[in-house]
C-alpha cells in the first residue's frame, strides 16, 4: 500500500494533473489517501510527484 498526500496547492498545475489528483481522490492540500502499489498508481505518482509526497505503507 502507499500513502499519497498532497502537499503543494494545484493553482498552477497542468488540466493533466489535476485530472490525475482528481483520479487519485486528491482535492486538498495535506489530504492523504491509501492505494495499492501497482504500475497504475505509480505511473499516476511519477506524473504529479513534485504535488504531492509518497510513504509505503504495510
Amino acid at each position: 500500500m502507499l500513502q499519497i498526500t498532497l502537499k503543494k496547492s494545484l493553482i498552477k498545475a497542468k488540466k493533466d494533473q489535476k485530472a490525475t489528483l482528481k483520479a487519485l481522490g486528491l482535492n486538498k492540500i495535506n489530504q492523504t489517501v491509501q492505494k495499492e502499489s501497482n504500475d497504475a498508481t505509480k505511473g499516476m505518482i511519477a506524473k504529479i510527484s513534485h504535488l504531492v509526497e509518497v510513504k509505503e505503507v504495510k
